[in-house]
């Protein structure tokens, strides 16, 4: 029945420590993968078709690493669509040519080429993932990146038994680069997914996948840590296990103060590590996912799930299926986000910006722009301060480091250029909506805060976004409109959470803080595939600072060509 086809992850994962356990505490070393961009035939919901994957995995494989390593992954390119890989979360210090979002930090890798991703894991631990950065091929090409501490250094909380990667996704029966051609020439949203995926497999509630089920098996009284990873394309997703508590200790590979809840919210982008105690009755327990979206905006809202087994118990017995929160459960999501904190102990503390040198004010916005073509003649667009991001055919960075005019401009505006009640009434005038490329140039080590306002043009949203080269710290947020006067003041400022990739809560606002001390062109952009593609992006131009180690370093000699 259940496929029980962690056990291979987990002797890896065990090989793995064994091996960084042997090696001593001082030496980092070098990891080196192959990654095969290759089309493979798999088989979901009783349909069988061709997708992009790595190494013919589906998911592909998972990144290994100890803090301080250095990471090579050669990946060459078999397929009939250009390529570009993006380690999502890793800092990539001065080195902007391995983060791997094609036509910002590189061209794409072309069909019959290879590049080499080289990077050093400096100052971070914990769970990351890697995914595809162009198209919307990241609907199949997704894997983890699990970042050991340096060896002789342990977990701020109790040591696991053992681990499990879980990686939650999306599935369409039809050719992902398909429906979403359909859309861009309808000018509409493309079709949502037909099934939601833990590690690739939508779970028995769905047709013809009793053997397309994960399973992971556990022995009663240990203790199991859980690396949840969201890689869907557009949902947000709750997270539950039957009967079972989820304790957070870490989240986009930041420790948290550990707390105890039901369920989890976990945004495109994100992770988030929990702790499981194997204390129940023995039995089968469901893991199970399903959307959350607050807004009257159409998502899949199938649930997919997995299977939590005690060991010795036979796949005759039925499994229990958890209490998920209300697909619209706001209280939950804004309670649950406002419970994590940085740990922010001597070992790793939360080092908060507290004077700021440039304050940001991005308006989040949807839109509709004439399309003759287009099925109701508008195509949907989106902006941030009423500029739709159109991506360049240079990658940003290379035109950056090398000089080369005409590609971008640095003149996106600080503040929106018209302000108006943001969250009130929907408003469905297009406020003249520019589109063009456009980033800010932000000074070297320079305090950024960053406030992001969702509003209400065609329709208030959920977005979570995530900014490449940095982890920030989200110092407020609220619903309605910010209150520049008031909200600051109610600023955490001691421990708020650490993040790559942040939640605009629905009606709401978020605000962030950064220590712009990493040089190079970086992507900020929501994280859900469809605002994406209309434009809902931009990009820093972190100036080099005046050091040595203060500049970006050149680029590699097979750096891909446009």
């Amino acid at each position: 029945m259940a496929s029980l086809g962690c056990s291979m992850s987990a002797l890896t994962f065990l090989f793995f420590v064994f091996v960084s356990l042997m090696s001593s505490s001082s030496e980092a070393s070098i990891k080196k993968y192959q990654f095969d961009i290759q089309v493979a035939n798999v088989s979901r919901l009783c349909n069988a078709k061709p997708i992009v994957t790595v190494n013919g995995r589906f998911p592909g494989p998972t990144i290994y690493a100890n803090e301080g390593d250095r990471v090579l992954i050669n990946v060459t390119n078999h397929a009939q669509y250009n390529i570009s890989i993006h380690w999502h979360g890793l800092k990539q210090y001065r080195n902007g040519w391995a983060d791997g979002p094609a036509y910002i930090t590189q061209c794409p890798i072309q069909s019959g080429r290879s590049y080499t991703y080289d990077f050093n894991v400096t100052g971070q631990r914990g769970t990351l993932w890697w995914h595809a950065h162009i198209l919307w091929l990241r609907a199949t090409v997704y894997g983890a990146i699990v970042i050991m501490p340096t060896p002789g250094t342990p977990f701020p909380f109790p040591q696991p038994d053992r681990e499990f990667e879980i990686l939650l996704g999306e599935w369409w029966n039809k050719d992902v680069e398909e429906i979403e051609n359909q859309g861009n020439q309808m000018g509409l949203p493309p079709n949502m997914s037909d099934a939601h995926t833990i590690n690739g497999k939508p779970g028995p509630l769905f047709p013809c996948s009793e053997k397309h089920t994960f399973a992971m098996e556990v022995e009663q009284g240990k203790t199991y840590l859980l690396r949840i990873i969201n890689a869907a394309l557009n949902d947000e997703l709750f997270f539950a296990i039957a009967g079972h508590t989820l304790t957070v200790v870490e989240v986009d590979a930041a420790y948290t103060k550990p707390f105890t809840t039901q369920a989890i919210l976990i945004a495109p982008g994100q992770t988030t590590n929990v702790l499981v105690q194997a204390n129940q009755v023995a039995g089968r327990y469901f893991i199970a996912t399903k959307a959350f979206m607050d807004a009257p905006i159409p998502v899949d809202n199938k649930t997919a799930t997995a299977i939590l087994q005690y060991k010795g118990i036979p796949n005759t017995v039925l499994p229990i299926l958890p209490q998920l929160p209300a697909s619209n459960d706001t209280r939950f999501a804004l309670s649950y986000n406002n419970k994590l904190r940085s740990l922010n102990s001597a070992r790793y503390p939360a080092n908060v910006p507290l004077k700021v040198d440039r304050n940001l004010f991005y308006t989040i916005g949807l839109g509709q722009n004439s399309c003759p073509t287009c099925l109701n003649g508008t195509r949907i667009l989106a902006s941030l301060n009423n500029v739709s991001f159109v991506m360049p055919r240079t990658a940003l960075l290379q035109a950056h480091h090398f000089n080369i005019k005409g590609v971008f401009r640095t003149d996106f505006p600080d503040h929106p250029p018209t302000p108006f009640n943001y969250t009130g009434a929907p408003l469905t005038a297009n406020l003249a909506t520019l589109t063009g490329t456009r980033v800010s140039k932000i000074a070297f080590n320079s305090t950024v805060e960053l406030v992001l306002q969702d509003t209400n043009l065609l329709s208030v949203e959920s977005h979570p976004f995530h900014l490449h080269g940095y982890n920030f710290f989200v110092v407020g947020t609220g619903v309605g409109n910010f209150d520049p006067a008031k909200d600051p003041a109610k600023y955490n400022l001691v421990d708020p959470i650490e993040r790559n990739t942040v939640g605009v809560p629905t009606g709401g606002w978020t605000a962030f803080r950064f220590q712009a001390d990493n040089p190079g062109v970086w992507f900020m952009h929501c994280h859900l595939e469809l605002h994406t593609g209309w434009g809902l992006k931009t990009a820093f131009l972190v100036e080099n600072g005046p050091g040595q180690d203060q500049s970006v370093r050149p680029p590699p000699k097979d750096l891909p060509t446009c």
